[in-house]
């Protein structure tokens, strides 16, 4: 698996605390910032992530900003893109198992690194169910064919 990271100046700690996760979950990352304290728009941040797994260049992508509502708003414009803002673990593994998420959203300002570490790491290990699900992703597809 390979994972696209990303967070605007309101997530930066806890993209770093992610990071961590993945180099001891072995999991290939791509970090694509930011590097700053000062305020950055998140579309600028969600955006390139969301476009690098709707094109298969990653398997699944990681957004962090202050609430993680603006980025999960940002990346699921994107075709193809299934982002989940989740803030509890029964959430992180449902959002796999039964929508088939690509994305995770995170807001810093929302939990601490302690619970996203354990989100992350629920939502990167659960394996998406399929089965009655695809119907209802698949749903979600076709609407997209559409417009």
């Amino acid at each position: 698996m390979k994972v696209a990271i990303a967070s605007d100046h309101g997530g930066i700690n806890i993209r770093e605390e992610i990071k961590s996760l993945l180099k001891e979950l072995g999991i290939e990352f791509v970090d694509l910032g930011c590097e700053c304290s000062t305020s950055v728009d998140y579309p600028d941040y969600a955006l390139p992530v969301a476009e690098m797994v709707a094109n298969g260049e990653v398997d699944r992508g990681i957004l962090v900003c202050g609430t993680g509502i603006g980025m999960s708003i940002a990346a699921n414009k994107v075709k193809g893109i299934r982002c989940a803002l989740v803030h509890d673990m029964f959430s992180a593994k449902a959002t796999r198992e039964h929508n088939d998420s690509n994305i995770l959203a995170m807001g810093e300002r929302v939990i601490g690194p302690g619970l996203a570490r354990e989100i992350a790491k629920i939502w990167l290990t659960t394996e998406y169910e399929g089965g009655r699900h695809a119907n209802r992703v698949g749903k979600i597809s076709s609407y997209e064919e559409t417009k």
